[in-house]
């Protein structure tokens, strides 16, 4: 594999889920064999953990409803469905992956230093959380 197909940013929201149209790109790819190694190790882990914490689901209900829905609407409608959490919930999530790394996750901290001086773009100021590298790293700002 070697160009990159990006899945959607964190940023984006579906029935009101930050990151969860992500996922369901990230599942999609997995499923046709075109995840691209970059993302395979946090597949189901890391921002997708949180969500399915969250949600109350596990990855592998998810890879089975992805895989047995043609759209993005089936999945929003079982996640509707399935996954009854208030809209202060959502919320909550979303904040908490907006403020990582925490002030007092000094290795976190030391990841994203990393990943940005990796990315060649150590002098971006506007670089402070993990959201904001995948949004980088992907091009997108």
């Amino acid at each position: 594999m070697s160009e990159i197909i990006y899945p959607r940013s964190t940023r984006e929201t579906m029935d009101g889920w930050h990151h969860l149209p992500r996922y369901i790109d990230k599942i999609r790819l997995h499923l046709a064999g075109e995840l691209h190694s970059d993302y395979t190790e946090n597949l189901g882990k890391g921002f997708d953990g949180f969500w399915l914490k969250t949600a109350g689901v596990t990855h592998e209900q998810m890879i089975e409803v992805v895989k047995n829905s043609l759209t993005d609407g089936q999945v929003c409608d079982w996640v509707r469905e399935n996954v009854k959490r208030t809209p202060a919930e959502k919320e909550a999530l979303w904040q908490d992956m907006l403020s990582r790394p925490k002030a007092d996750d000094t290795a976190g901290i030391a990841r994203l230093k990393g990943r940005k001086e990796q990315a060649g773009i150590a002098h971006r100021d506007d670089i402070r959380t993990f959201v904001d590298i995948i949004d980088a790293d992907e091009k997108r700002i």
